[in-house]
């Protein structure tokens, strides 16, 4: 089993979390964590990248900081719904 497969299957089960959370709180708390970590991730391979590669990916960096700052703010009908289609796109792109 490849490292891809194994990352997808703790995404979707995180996104499983939310979707399954009864509490509406604890249910944006989860969304929330998920954004933390995200920003996190970015960071850390902003900081990774030579300058070269910093230039090289500046977009798709951007365009990740911006998706991530759309989901800010969410509520918990909303944060089930993101998860919900975020669990169908690991599922249909699953060899």
């Amino acid at each position: 089993m490849s490292n891809s497969v194994k990352t997808d299957d703790v995404i979707f089960n995180f996104f499983k979390q939310i979707c399954d959370e009864k509490d509406d709180k604890k249910c944006v708390d989860l969304g929330n964590q998920w954004i933390n970590a995200m920003e996190l991730n970015l960071d850390n391979m902003e900081k990774n990248l030579d300058e070269k590669d910093k230039i090289k990916h500046k977009e798709d960096i951007q365009s990740n900081r911006n998706h991530l700052n759309s989901l800010k703010g969410k509520t918990s009908s909303e944060w089930r719904e993101y998860a919900t289609k975020c669990m169908i796109e690991i599922m249909d792109n699953k060899v």
